[in-house]
């Protein structure tokens, strides 16, 4: 894993397409069929990306899902690693 948090995919949403197109959030979410507020929760990192959602992102800006969905696994995974259980051990041949 990396040492460096991956980048959430509604930082990437917000930095690289809807900032550059300067749209507005409520206008974005009205173009994504959205809510202002479920798209502001993405945006500003409160909320994780959905199927769904990956989906209606990857419609707008002619982009696939699987990307959309890619970044919010190594997000999700980065946050696990850095709660690693103390109390695993690892699989042993029985007997």
């Amino acid at each position: 894993m990396t040492k460096r948090k991956p980048s959430h995919p509604g930082e990437v949403l917000l930095e690289d397409v809807i900032k550059p197109l300067g749209v507005t959030i409520t206008q974005a979410a009205k173009d994504l069929g959205v809510t202002r507020k479920t798209l502001s929760e993405l945006v500003n990192q409160k909320a994780s990306l959905s199927p769904e959602m990956a989906v209606r992102i990857g419609a707008a800006t002619k982009t696939s899902p699987e990307s959309w969905m890619s970044m919010q696994m190594k997000v999700d995974l980065w946050n696990a690693s850095q709660k690693k259980p103390t109390n695993v051990q690892r699989f042993r041949k029985a007997g």
